[in-house]
Protein backbone atom coordinates (compact mmCIF):
# COMPACT_ATOMS: atom_id res chain seq x y z
CA UNK A 1 0.00 0.00 0.00
CA UNK A 2 3.09 2.30 0.85
CA UNK A 3 4.18 1.81 -2.98
CA UNK A 4 0.93 2.74 -4.57
CA UNK A 5 1.14 6.44 -4.32
CA UNK A 6 4.72 5.58 -5.97
CA UNK A 7 3.29 3.52 -8.72
CA UNK A 8 0.25 6.05 -9.27
CA UNK A 9 2.97 8.90 -10.04
CA UNK A 10 4.80 6.57 -12.65
CA UNK A 11 1.34 5.62 -14.47
CA UNK A 12 0.23 9.29 -14.66
CA UNK A 13 3.96 10.66 -16.19
CA UNK A 14 4.08 7.38 -18.46
CA UNK A 15 0.70 7.45 -19.87
CA UNK A 16 -0.20 11.33 -19.16
CA UNK A 17 -2.88 10.12 -17.06
CA UNK A 18 -4.62 12.74 -14.45
CA UNK A 19 -3.83 11.85 -10.69
CA UNK A 20 -7.06 10.25 -9.67
CA UNK A 21 -7.33 8.37 -12.98
CA UNK A 22 -4.00 6.71 -11.90
CA UNK A 23 -4.75 5.61 -8.79
CA UNK A 24 -7.83 4.06 -10.04
CA UNK A 25 -5.69 2.29 -12.54
CA UNK A 26 -3.27 1.03 -9.63
CA UNK A 27 -6.07 -0.18 -7.67
CA UNK A 28 -7.50 -1.79 -10.44
CA UNK A 29 -4.40 -3.86 -10.46
CA UNK A 30 -2.57 -2.26 -13.85
CA UNK A 31 0.79 -1.33 -12.80
CA UNK A 32 2.92 -2.76 -15.13
CA UNK A 33 3.86 -0.76 -18.23
CA UNK A 34 3.62 -3.69 -20.91
CA UNK A 35 0.38 -4.71 -19.10
CA UNK A 36 -1.08 -1.05 -19.55
CA UNK A 37 -0.27 -0.21 -23.09
CA UNK A 38 -1.57 -3.93 -24.01
CA UNK A 39 -4.76 -2.90 -21.82
CA UNK A 40 -5.06 0.51 -23.38
CA UNK A 41 -4.41 -0.07 -26.85
CA UNK A 42 -5.92 -3.86 -27.23
CA UNK A 43 -4.26 -5.30 -30.82
CA UNK A 44 -6.08 -7.95 -33.18
CA UNK A 45 -2.18 -9.41 -33.33
CA UNK A 46 -2.43 -10.41 -29.61
CA UNK A 47 -5.03 -12.98 -30.04
CA UNK A 48 -3.71 -16.31 -29.17
CA UNK A 49 -3.51 -18.94 -31.95
CA UNK A 50 -6.92 -20.95 -32.53
CA UNK A 51 -5.33 -23.84 -32.13
CA UNK A 52 -3.98 -22.70 -28.90
CA UNK A 53 -7.57 -24.42 -27.55
CA UNK A 54 -8.07 -28.19 -26.85
CA UNK A 55 -9.74 -30.43 -30.09
CA UNK A 56 -9.68 -27.24 -32.77
CA UNK A 57 -7.30 -29.86 -34.86
CA UNK A 58 -9.53 -32.32 -35.12
CA UNK A 59 -12.61 -29.72 -35.25
CA UNK A 60 -10.77 -27.99 -38.28
CA UNK A 61 -10.11 -31.03 -39.90
CA UNK A 62 -13.46 -32.60 -39.63
CA UNK A 63 -15.50 -29.45 -40.71
CA UNK A 64 -12.98 -29.18 -43.90
CA UNK A 65 -13.32 -32.77 -44.90
CA UNK A 66 -17.26 -32.44 -44.73
CA UNK A 67 -17.09 -28.68 -46.67
CA UNK A 68 -15.00 -30.36 -49.50
CA UNK A 69 -17.12 -33.70 -49.63
CA UNK A 70 -20.48 -31.06 -50.44
CA UNK A 71 -22.12 -32.22 -46.94
CA UNK A 72 -25.04 -31.08 -45.50
CA UNK A 73 -23.98 -29.00 -42.21
CA UNK A 74 -26.35 -28.07 -39.61
CA UNK A 75 -25.09 -25.13 -37.13
CA UNK A 76 -27.15 -26.26 -33.97
CA UNK A 77 -27.15 -22.73 -31.82
CA UNK A 78 -28.91 -21.79 -28.83
CA UNK A 79 -31.53 -19.19 -27.90
CA UNK A 80 -30.12 -16.47 -26.34
CA UNK A 81 -28.05 -13.85 -27.60
CA UNK A 82 -24.48 -15.24 -27.61
CA UNK A 83 -26.09 -18.48 -29.39
CA UNK A 84 -27.76 -16.50 -32.19
CA UNK A 85 -24.70 -14.25 -32.81
CA UNK A 86 -22.59 -17.57 -32.69
CA UNK A 87 -24.94 -19.17 -34.98
CA UNK A 88 -25.03 -16.36 -37.50
CA UNK A 89 -21.20 -15.88 -37.39
CA UNK A 90 -20.39 -19.74 -38.06
CA UNK A 91 -23.29 -19.72 -40.88
CA UNK A 92 -22.07 -17.06 -42.47
CA UNK A 93 -18.00 -18.56 -42.38
CA UNK A 94 -19.40 -21.54 -43.49
CA UNK A 95 -21.38 -20.41 -46.30
CA UNK A 96 -18.41 -18.15 -47.33
CA UNK A 97 -15.85 -21.43 -47.72
CA UNK A 98 -18.29 -22.98 -50.04
CA UNK A 99 -20.33 -25.29 -47.28
CA UNK A 100 -23.80 -26.51 -47.56
CA UNK A 101 -25.13 -24.90 -44.47
CA UNK A 102 -28.42 -24.74 -42.10
CA UNK A 103 -28.62 -22.93 -38.73
CA UNK A 104 -31.46 -24.29 -36.34
CA UNK A 105 -32.24 -22.52 -32.90
CA UNK A 106 -34.38 -24.89 -30.40
CA UNK A 107 -37.51 -23.43 -29.48
CA UNK A 108 -36.87 -22.79 -24.91
CA UNK A 109 -39.60 -23.89 -23.87
CA UNK A 110 -40.48 -27.38 -26.28
CA UNK A 111 -36.79 -28.14 -27.10
CA UNK A 112 -35.20 -26.91 -23.83
CA UNK A 113 -31.29 -25.97 -23.32
CA UNK A 114 -28.86 -27.74 -25.75
CA UNK A 115 -28.79 -30.84 -27.92
CA UNK A 116 -31.43 -33.93 -26.65
CA UNK A 117 -32.24 -36.68 -28.48
CA UNK A 118 -35.99 -35.71 -29.38
CA UNK A 119 -34.83 -32.34 -30.82
CA UNK A 120 -31.89 -34.11 -32.85
CA UNK A 121 -34.42 -36.68 -34.65
CA UNK A 122 -36.92 -33.41 -35.95
CA UNK A 123 -33.14 -31.92 -37.17
CA UNK A 124 -31.88 -35.38 -39.11
CA UNK A 125 -35.51 -35.70 -40.55
CA UNK A 126 -35.84 -31.56 -41.31
CA UNK A 127 -32.13 -31.38 -43.12
CA UNK A 128 -30.30 -34.79 -43.40
CA UNK A 129 -26.93 -33.57 -41.99
CA UNK A 130 -23.89 -35.25 -42.44
CA UNK A 131 -22.01 -32.98 -40.21
CA UNK A 132 -23.54 -31.37 -36.55
CA UNK A 133 -22.13 -28.52 -35.41
CA UNK A 134 -23.08 -27.00 -32.04
CA UNK A 135 -22.48 -23.22 -31.06
CA UNK A 136 -22.85 -22.43 -27.47
CA UNK A 137 -23.92 -25.26 -26.13
CA UNK A 138 -23.01 -29.42 -27.01
CA UNK A 139 -20.51 -30.20 -24.38
CA UNK A 140 -22.88 -32.54 -21.96
CA UNK A 141 -25.30 -33.50 -24.28
CA UNK A 142 -23.78 -36.94 -24.47
CA UNK A 143 -27.35 -39.31 -25.04
CA UNK A 144 -27.74 -36.62 -28.36
CA UNK A 145 -24.10 -37.16 -29.66
CA UNK A 146 -24.46 -40.97 -28.88
CA UNK A 147 -27.69 -40.78 -31.23
CA UNK A 148 -26.37 -39.00 -33.65
CA UNK A 149 -23.30 -41.64 -33.83
CA UNK A 150 -26.06 -44.77 -34.03
CA UNK A 151 -27.15 -42.28 -37.19
CA UNK A 152 -23.82 -41.84 -38.68
CA UNK A 153 -23.72 -38.31 -38.22
CA UNK A 154 -20.69 -36.35 -37.04
CA UNK A 155 -21.21 -34.04 -34.04
CA UNK A 156 -18.26 -31.08 -33.44
CA UNK A 157 -19.20 -29.38 -30.47
CA UNK A 158 -18.01 -25.99 -29.50
CA UNK A 159 -19.28 -24.14 -26.69
CA UNK A 160 -17.58 -22.55 -23.63
CA UNK A 161 -19.86 -24.09 -20.95
CA UNK A 162 -18.42 -26.19 -17.60
CA UNK A 163 -19.48 -29.81 -18.31
CA UNK A 164 -22.85 -30.71 -16.30
CA UNK A 165 -23.50 -33.92 -14.10
CA UNK A 166 -23.91 -35.89 -17.40
CA UNK A 167 -20.39 -35.63 -18.37
CA UNK A 168 -18.78 -34.83 -21.70
CA UNK A 169 -20.26 -35.94 -24.59
CA UNK A 170 -18.11 -38.39 -27.16
CA UNK A 171 -18.18 -36.26 -30.11
CA UNK A 172 -16.01 -36.21 -32.95
CA UNK A 173 -14.17 -33.07 -31.59
CA UNK A 174 -15.29 -30.37 -29.11
CA UNK A 175 -13.42 -27.03 -28.71
CA UNK A 176 -14.27 -25.66 -24.88
CA UNK A 177 -11.95 -23.65 -23.45
CA UNK A 178 -13.32 -25.12 -20.13
CA UNK A 179 -11.95 -28.42 -20.70
CA UNK A 180 -7.80 -29.27 -20.96
CA UNK A 181 -5.23 -26.64 -19.25
CA UNK A 182 -6.41 -23.49 -21.14
CA UNK A 183 -5.00 -20.06 -20.46
CA UNK A 184 -7.25 -18.07 -18.04
CA UNK A 185 -7.45 -15.20 -21.18
CA UNK A 186 -9.05 -18.12 -23.35
CA UNK A 187 -10.50 -19.52 -20.80
CA UNK A 188 -13.09 -16.81 -20.34
CA UNK A 189 -14.28 -16.90 -23.95
CA UNK A 190 -18.57 -16.19 -24.55
CA UNK A 191 -19.77 -19.14 -27.31
CA UNK A 192 -19.54 -16.46 -30.08
CA UNK A 193 -16.03 -15.91 -29.23
CA UNK A 194 -15.05 -19.95 -29.40
CA UNK A 195 -17.08 -20.12 -32.44
CA UNK A 196 -14.83 -16.94 -33.07
CA UNK A 197 -11.96 -18.93 -32.71
CA UNK A 198 -13.13 -22.07 -34.50
CA UNK A 199 -13.71 -19.81 -37.87
CA UNK A 200 -10.32 -18.50 -37.44
CA UNK A 201 -8.54 -21.89 -37.08
CA UNK A 202 -10.80 -23.08 -40.26
CA UNK A 203 -9.62 -19.94 -42.47
CA UNK A 204 -6.07 -20.33 -41.23
CA UNK A 205 -6.21 -24.16 -41.84
CA UNK A 206 -8.47 -23.90 -45.45
CA UNK A 207 -5.55 -21.24 -46.75
CA UNK A 208 -2.82 -23.45 -45.78
CA UNK A 209 -4.65 -25.94 -48.42
CA UNK A 210 -4.81 -23.32 -50.90
CA UNK A 211 -8.39 -22.74 -50.45
CA UNK A 212 -9.49 -20.17 -52.83
CA UNK A 213 -12.64 -18.62 -50.72
CA UNK A 214 -10.21 -18.56 -47.80
CA UNK A 215 -8.23 -16.33 -49.09
CA UNK A 216 -11.28 -13.34 -49.79
CA UNK A 217 -12.43 -14.27 -46.31
CA UNK A 218 -11.81 -11.47 -43.92
CA UNK A 219 -12.75 -12.61 -40.48
CA UNK A 220 -12.80 -8.93 -38.86
CA UNK A 221 -15.83 -7.72 -40.45
CA UNK A 222 -17.77 -10.74 -38.41
CA UNK A 223 -16.11 -9.30 -35.00
CA UNK A 224 -18.84 -6.96 -34.89
CA UNK A 225 -21.73 -9.77 -34.11
CA UNK A 226 -18.72 -11.57 -31.44
CA UNK A 227 -18.79 -8.13 -29.64
CA UNK A 228 -22.55 -8.31 -28.94
CA UNK A 229 -22.91 -11.90 -28.14
CA UNK A 230 -19.64 -11.64 -25.48
CA UNK A 231 -20.90 -8.44 -23.99
CA UNK A 232 -24.72 -9.80 -23.72
CA UNK A 233 -23.27 -12.75 -22.09
CA UNK A 234 -21.87 -11.14 -19.42
CA UNK A 235 -18.13 -12.37 -19.56
CA UNK A 236 -15.13 -10.69 -18.18
CA UNK A 237 -14.42 -7.74 -20.42
CA UNK A 238 -10.42 -9.05 -20.08
CA UNK A 239 -7.80 -10.15 -21.69
CA UNK A 240 -9.13 -12.44 -25.29
CA UNK A 241 -12.65 -10.86 -24.81
CA UNK A 242 -11.50 -7.23 -24.72
CA UNK A 243 -9.43 -7.35 -27.46
CA UNK A 244 -12.50 -8.88 -29.58
CA UNK A 245 -15.19 -6.65 -27.87
CA UNK A 246 -12.93 -3.72 -28.90
CA UNK A 247 -12.32 -4.09 -32.08
CA UNK A 248 -16.28 -5.22 -32.37
CA UNK A 249 -17.63 -2.17 -31.56
CA UNK A 250 -15.21 0.01 -33.63
CA UNK A 251 -17.34 -2.12 -36.48
CA UNK A 252 -20.51 -1.93 -35.11
CA UNK A 253 -20.31 1.67 -35.00
CA UNK A 254 -19.74 1.64 -39.11
CA UNK A 255 -22.01 -1.71 -39.41
CA UNK A 256 -22.62 -2.97 -43.49
CA UNK A 257 -25.25 -5.68 -41.54
CA UNK A 258 -28.73 -4.85 -42.50
CA UNK A 259 -30.33 -6.18 -39.44
CA UNK A 260 -27.93 -4.55 -36.77
CA UNK A 261 -28.26 -1.18 -38.63
CA UNK A 262 -31.98 -1.24 -38.14
CA UNK A 263 -32.34 -3.02 -35.02
CA UNK A 264 -29.87 0.46 -33.85
CA UNK A 265 -32.09 2.63 -35.16
CA UNK A 266 -35.54 0.51 -34.29
CA UNK A 267 -34.17 0.97 -30.80
CA UNK A 268 -33.97 4.77 -31.13
CA UNK A 269 -29.73 4.63 -30.27
CA UNK A 270 -28.08 8.10 -31.01
CA UNK A 271 -24.94 8.81 -30.53
CA UNK A 272 -21.67 6.21 -30.52
CA UNK A 273 -22.76 2.46 -29.49
CA UNK A 274 -20.96 1.10 -26.60
CA UNK A 275 -21.61 -1.82 -24.50
CA UNK A 276 -24.24 0.00 -22.42
CA UNK A 277 -26.41 -0.12 -25.73
CA UNK A 278 -25.58 -3.76 -26.00
CA UNK A 279 -26.11 -5.00 -22.77
CA UNK A 280 -29.39 -2.60 -21.99
CA UNK A 281 -30.87 -2.06 -24.81
CA UNK A 282 -29.69 -3.94 -28.40
CA UNK A 283 -29.06 -7.54 -26.45
CA UNK A 284 -32.66 -7.56 -24.28
CA UNK A 285 -34.24 -7.25 -27.89
CA UNK A 286 -32.69 -10.08 -29.40
CA UNK A 287 -33.12 -12.59 -26.39
CA UNK A 288 -36.91 -11.35 -26.32
CA UNK A 289 -37.75 -13.44 -28.36
CA UNK A 290 -35.97 -16.29 -27.80
CA UNK A 291 -37.35 -15.89 -23.86
CA UNK A 292 -40.47 -15.72 -25.21
CA UNK A 293 -40.17 -19.25 -27.18
CA UNK A 294 -38.46 -19.11 -30.79
CA UNK A 295 -35.48 -16.96 -30.83
CA UNK A 296 -35.95 -17.59 -35.47
CA UNK A 297 -37.16 -13.96 -35.85
CA UNK A 298 -33.44 -13.01 -33.95
CA UNK A 299 -31.35 -14.65 -36.16
CA UNK A 300 -33.16 -13.53 -39.87
CA UNK A 301 -32.97 -10.49 -38.07
CA UNK A 302 -28.91 -10.57 -37.79
CA UNK A 303 -28.56 -12.43 -41.18
CA UNK A 304 -31.05 -10.74 -43.47
CA UNK A 305 -30.30 -7.83 -46.17
CA UNK A 306 -33.56 -6.73 -46.96
CA UNK A 307 -34.19 -3.40 -45.74
CA UNK A 308 -37.96 -3.90 -45.64
CA UNK A 309 -37.74 -7.31 -43.88
CA UNK A 310 -35.11 -5.96 -41.20
CA UNK A 311 -37.73 -3.33 -40.53
CA UNK A 312 -40.52 -5.83 -39.51
CA UNK A 313 -38.39 -8.11 -37.80
CA UNK A 314 -36.96 -5.02 -35.63
CA UNK A 315 -40.84 -4.21 -35.16
CA UNK A 316 -41.33 -7.91 -33.86
CA UNK A 317 -38.35 -7.97 -31.65
CA UNK A 318 -39.22 -4.06 -29.92
CA UNK A 319 -42.64 -6.03 -29.46
CA UNK A 320 -41.66 -8.74 -27.89
CA UNK A 321 -39.21 -6.91 -25.54
CA UNK A 322 -41.96 -4.96 -24.32
CA UNK A 323 -43.57 -7.83 -23.36
CA UNK A 324 -41.09 -9.78 -21.94
CA UNK A 325 -40.72 -6.66 -19.44
CA UNK A 326 -44.24 -6.71 -18.62
CA UNK A 327 -44.15 -10.52 -17.86
CA UNK A 328 -40.61 -10.29 -15.83
CA UNK A 329 -42.12 -7.05 -13.88
CA UNK A 330 -45.32 -9.66 -12.79
CA UNK A 331 -43.23 -12.28 -11.82
CA UNK A 332 -40.65 -9.87 -9.76
CA UNK A 333 -43.52 -8.57 -8.26
CA UNK A 334 -45.39 -12.12 -6.78
CA UNK A 335 -41.68 -13.23 -5.92
CA UNK A 336 -40.76 -10.35 -3.82
CA UNK A 337 -44.43 -10.58 -2.12
CA UNK A 338 -43.44 -13.86 -1.01
CA UNK A 339 -39.88 -13.56 -0.21
CA UNK A 340 -40.38 -10.81 1.77
CA UNK A 341 -43.21 -12.16 3.63
CA UNK A 342 -40.58 -14.98 5.12
CA UNK A 343 -37.14 -13.33 4.44
CA UNK A 344 -34.93 -13.57 7.43
CA UNK A 345 -31.29 -12.05 7.10
CA UNK A 346 -29.68 -14.36 9.60
CA UNK A 347 -31.21 -17.74 8.37
CA UNK A 348 -31.77 -16.97 4.69
CA UNK A 349 -28.44 -17.63 2.84
CA UNK A 350 -29.85 -19.23 -0.32
CA UNK A 351 -33.42 -18.40 -1.80
CA UNK A 352 -35.33 -21.01 -3.55
CA UNK A 353 -39.05 -19.07 -4.58
CA UNK A 354 -41.34 -20.78 -7.05
CA UNK A 355 -44.48 -20.33 -9.26
CA UNK A 356 -46.70 -22.80 -11.25
CA UNK A 357 -47.52 -20.12 -13.81
CA UNK A 358 -44.41 -18.10 -14.20
CA UNK A 359 -42.67 -18.47 -18.00
CA UNK A 360 -39.85 -20.03 -17.95
CA UNK A 361 -38.34 -17.59 -20.50
CA UNK A 362 -38.00 -14.74 -18.18
CA UNK A 363 -36.97 -16.63 -14.50
CA UNK A 364 -33.24 -15.99 -15.59
CA UNK A 365 -33.54 -11.83 -15.67
CA UNK A 366 -35.77 -11.95 -12.40
CA UNK A 367 -33.37 -14.28 -10.72
CA UNK A 368 -30.90 -11.67 -11.35
CA UNK A 369 -33.05 -9.15 -10.25
CA UNK A 370 -34.08 -10.48 -6.98
CA UNK A 371 -30.60 -11.53 -5.96
CA UNK A 372 -29.35 -7.71 -6.21
CA UNK A 373 -31.99 -7.24 -4.60
CA UNK A 374 -31.61 -9.40 -1.26
CA UNK A 375 -27.76 -10.06 -1.72
CA UNK A 376 -28.25 -13.62 -2.01
CA UNK A 377 -27.54 -16.82 -4.48
CA UNK A 378 -31.53 -17.38 -6.39
CA UNK A 379 -33.10 -20.11 -7.71
CA UNK A 380 -36.37 -19.10 -9.80
CA UNK A 381 -38.44 -21.54 -11.04
CA UNK A 382 -41.46 -22.20 -13.21
CA UNK A 383 -43.55 -25.25 -13.34
CA UNK A 384 -44.32 -26.85 -17.17
CA UNK A 385 -47.69 -28.91 -17.46
CA UNK A 386 -46.01 -31.99 -16.75
CA UNK A 387 -44.79 -31.03 -13.05
CA UNK A 388 -41.31 -30.66 -13.67
CA UNK A 389 -39.71 -26.98 -12.44
CA UNK A 390 -37.34 -25.42 -14.98
CA UNK A 391 -35.09 -23.33 -12.37
CA UNK A 392 -32.78 -20.44 -13.08
CA UNK A 393 -29.86 -19.42 -10.95
CA UNK A 394 -28.19 -16.62 -10.01
CA UNK A 395 -24.94 -15.89 -7.75
CA UNK A 396 -23.62 -13.31 -5.80
CA UNK A 397 -20.09 -11.82 -6.08
CA UNK A 398 -17.49 -14.74 -4.75
CA UNK A 399 -19.85 -17.24 -4.23
CA UNK A 400 -19.66 -20.59 -6.72
CA UNK A 401 -23.23 -21.25 -7.92
CA UNK A 402 -22.45 -24.30 -9.85
CA UNK A 403 -20.34 -26.11 -6.65
CA UNK A 404 -23.39 -25.48 -4.20
CA UNK A 405 -25.57 -26.60 -6.28
CA UNK A 406 -23.64 -29.98 -6.51
CA UNK A 407 -23.58 -30.18 -3.27
CA UNK A 408 -27.88 -30.44 -4.03
CA UNK A 409 -27.73 -33.03 -6.79
CA UNK A 410 -29.45 -35.89 -5.63
CA UNK A 411 -32.65 -33.46 -5.65
CA UNK A 412 -32.23 -32.34 -9.11
CA UNK A 413 -32.95 -33.87 -12.33
CA UNK A 414 -29.76 -32.66 -14.01
CA UNK A 415 -28.39 -28.61 -13.93
CA UNK A 416 -25.33 -27.32 -15.37
CA UNK A 417 -23.83 -23.96 -15.79
CA UNK A 418 -21.60 -21.37 -14.37
CA UNK A 419 -20.41 -19.92 -11.06
CA UNK A 420 -22.60 -16.86 -11.53
CA UNK A 421 -25.14 -18.27 -13.40
CA UNK A 422 -26.91 -22.13 -13.72
CA UNK A 423 -30.03 -23.70 -14.67
CA UNK A 424 -31.91 -27.00 -13.15
CA UNK A 425 -34.60 -29.07 -13.25
CA UNK A 426 -36.35 -30.21 -10.51
CA UNK A 427 -39.50 -32.79 -10.06
CA UNK A 428 -42.28 -30.44 -8.31
CA UNK A 429 -42.81 -32.97 -5.32
CA UNK A 430 -38.89 -32.24 -4.78
CA UNK A 431 -39.03 -28.29 -4.61
CA UNK A 432 -39.53 -27.92 -0.52
CA UNK A 433 -36.51 -30.39 0.01
CA UNK A 434 -34.14 -28.77 -2.21
CA UNK A 435 -34.99 -25.44 -1.25
CA UNK A 436 -34.09 -26.52 2.73
CA UNK A 437 -31.01 -28.30 1.18
CA UNK A 438 -30.27 -24.92 -1.20
CA UNK A 439 -30.13 -23.26 1.90
CA UNK A 440 -28.18 -24.96 3.93
CA UNK A 441 -25.54 -25.88 1.86
CA UNK A 442 -25.27 -21.66 1.00
CA UNK A 443 -25.04 -21.08 4.46
CA UNK A 444 -22.09 -23.34 5.18
CA UNK A 445 -20.33 -20.87 2.94
CA UNK A 446 -21.83 -17.76 3.54
CA UNK A 447 -23.21 -17.53 7.60
CA UNK A 448 -19.56 -16.62 8.71
CA UNK A 449 -19.43 -13.90 5.94
CA UNK A 450 -20.17 -10.30 6.61
CA UNK A 451 -23.56 -9.52 4.35
CA UNK A 452 -23.64 -6.04 3.75
CA UNK A 453 -23.26 -5.09 0.31
CA UNK A 454 -20.05 -3.56 -0.68
CA UNK A 455 -19.39 -0.97 -3.11
CA UNK A 456 -15.88 -1.13 -4.19
CA UNK A 457 -14.21 2.65 -4.61
CA UNK A 458 -11.55 2.91 -7.51
CA UNK A 459 -10.35 6.29 -6.13
CA UNK A 460 -10.99 9.31 -3.69
CA UNK A 461 -11.40 12.44 -5.33
CA UNK A 462 -11.87 16.35 -4.55
CA UNK A 463 -14.77 18.68 -6.08
CA UNK A 464 -11.72 20.34 -8.31
CA UNK A 465 -10.78 16.59 -10.09
CA UNK A 466 -14.39 16.77 -11.79
CA UNK A 467 -14.14 17.86 -15.23
CA UNK A 468 -13.47 16.67 -18.76
CA UNK A 469 -10.14 15.54 -18.37
CA UNK A 470 -11.31 13.18 -16.23
CA UNK A 471 -14.10 11.84 -18.03
CA UNK A 472 -11.66 11.38 -21.21
CA UNK A 473 -8.96 9.92 -19.10
CA UNK A 474 -11.86 7.37 -17.75
CA UNK A 475 -12.76 6.78 -21.70
CA UNK A 476 -9.34 5.42 -22.36
CA UNK A 477 -10.53 2.36 -20.15
CA UNK A 478 -13.42 1.66 -22.59
CA UNK A 479 -15.07 -1.13 -23.23
CA UNK A 480 -16.24 -1.35 -19.98
CA UNK A 481 -18.59 -4.04 -18.77
CA UNK A 482 -17.99 -7.47 -16.42
CA UNK A 483 -14.79 -7.04 -14.52
CA UNK A 484 -13.57 -3.79 -16.12
CA UNK A 485 -16.75 -2.00 -14.72
CA UNK A 486 -17.19 2.30 -15.28
CA UNK A 487 -14.77 3.56 -12.64
CA UNK A 488 -16.56 4.20 -8.88
CA UNK A 489 -15.10 7.30 -8.36
CA UNK A 490 -16.05 8.84 -4.25
CA UNK A 491 -15.45 12.10 -2.65
CA UNK A 492 -15.74 13.01 1.29
CA UNK A 493 -17.71 16.22 2.69
CA UNK A 494 -19.48 17.43 0.27
CA UNK A 495 -23.16 19.52 1.47
CA UNK A 496 -25.84 20.07 -1.46
CA UNK A 497 -27.35 23.46 -2.05
CA UNK A 498 -30.37 22.19 -2.17
CA UNK A 499 -32.60 19.46 -0.21
CA UNK A 500 -32.75 16.86 -2.47
CA UNK A 501 -35.81 16.19 -4.86
CA UNK A 502 -37.46 13.36 -6.12
CA UNK A 503 -38.12 13.58 -9.56
CA UNK A 504 -39.99 10.83 -11.89
CA UNK A 505 -41.54 9.58 -8.53
CA UNK A 506 -38.72 7.01 -7.78
CA UNK A 507 -34.86 8.97 -8.20
CA UNK A 508 -33.15 11.12 -6.03
CA UNK A 509 -31.65 14.91 -7.09
CA UNK A 510 -29.06 16.72 -5.90
CA UNK A 511 -26.98 19.60 -7.11
CA UNK A 512 -23.46 20.08 -5.48
CA UNK A 513 -21.19 23.21 -6.45
CA UNK A 514 -18.13 21.52 -7.62
CA UNK A 515 -14.95 23.10 -9.27
CA UNK A 516 -16.20 26.43 -9.70
CA UNK A 517 -19.44 24.64 -11.51
CA UNK A 518 -23.40 23.25 -10.12
CA UNK A 519 -23.02 19.24 -10.62
CA UNK A 520 -25.88 17.58 -11.03
CA UNK A 521 -25.86 14.11 -9.58
CA UNK A 522 -28.60 11.62 -9.95
CA UNK A 523 -29.51 8.45 -7.53
CA UNK A 524 -31.43 6.08 -9.68
CA UNK A 525 -34.38 4.39 -7.72
CA UNK A 526 -32.90 6.32 -4.50
CA UNK A 527 -35.87 8.15 -4.08
CA UNK A 528 -37.19 6.52 -0.95
CA UNK A 529 -34.19 6.76 0.72
CA UNK A 530 -33.67 9.45 3.03
CA UNK A 531 -30.46 12.02 2.82
CA UNK A 532 -28.59 12.85 6.01
CA UNK A 533 -28.63 16.76 6.70
CA UNK A 534 -25.23 18.60 6.05
CA UNK A 535 -22.11 17.60 4.24
CA UNK A 536 -21.98 13.81 2.51
CA UNK A 537 -19.84 11.27 1.47
CA UNK A 538 -20.61 10.26 -2.11
CA UNK A 539 -19.82 7.57 -4.75
CA UNK A 540 -20.93 7.94 -8.35
CA UNK A 541 -19.93 7.24 -12.05
CA UNK A 542 -18.96 10.50 -13.92
CA UNK A 543 -21.43 10.66 -17.14
CA UNK A 544 -21.64 12.58 -20.31
CA UNK A 545 -25.44 13.15 -20.31
CA UNK A 546 -26.79 14.30 -23.09
CA UNK A 547 -30.18 15.89 -23.12
CA UNK A 548 -31.87 18.49 -25.34
CA UNK A 549 -29.31 19.47 -28.10
CA UNK A 550 -26.57 19.48 -24.63
CA UNK A 551 -23.97 17.82 -23.25
CA UNK A 552 -22.81 18.06 -19.69
CA UNK A 553 -21.30 15.93 -17.35
CA UNK A 554 -23.38 14.15 -14.44
CA UNK A 555 -22.84 12.45 -11.41
CA UNK A 556 -24.63 8.70 -11.48
CA UNK A 557 -24.68 8.59 -7.27
CA UNK A 558 -24.14 4.69 -6.24
CA UNK A 559 -24.54 5.43 -2.78
CA UNK A 560 -24.07 8.37 -0.02
CA UNK A 561 -23.84 8.46 3.70
CA UNK A 562 -23.34 11.42 6.40
CA UNK A 563 -19.67 12.71 5.90
CA UNK A 564 -17.68 10.21 7.96
CA UNK A 565 -13.60 11.06 8.84
CA UNK A 566 -11.04 9.65 6.58
CA UNK A 567 -9.49 6.55 7.98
Amino acid sequence: AAAAPEAAESVAAAFGFSRPMARALVARGLTDRADIEKFLQPRLADLTDPFVLPGMAPAVEIILQHIEQGSAILVYGDYDVDGVTATALMIQVLSELGAVASPFLPHRIEDGYGLNVETLHRCVEAYRPNLIITVDCGTSSVEAVKEAARLGIDVVVTDHHEPAAEGVAGACAIVNPKLGNCPEEIRMLAGVGVAFKVCHGLVKAARQRKLEAAEKLDLKTFMELVAVGTVADIVPLLQENRILVYHGLHLLNRTQSVGLRTLIEAAGITGPVDTYHIGFIIGPRINAAGRLGNADAALELVLTEQEPRARILAQQLDEASRKRQEIEDKIVSEACEDLDARFEADRDFGLVVAHANWHAGVIGIVASRIASRYNRPVVVIGMDEDGVGRGSCRSIPGFDLLSHLQQCAPMLRRYGGHAMAAGLEVDQARIAEFSTRFNEVCAATLSQADQRRQLQVDAWITPGDIGDPLYHDQNRLRPFGHANPLPVWAMRNVTPLFPARVIGGKHLKLLFSMGGKQREAIGFGMGERDVPAGPLDIAFNLILNRYNGQEYLQLHLQDFRAAQPAT
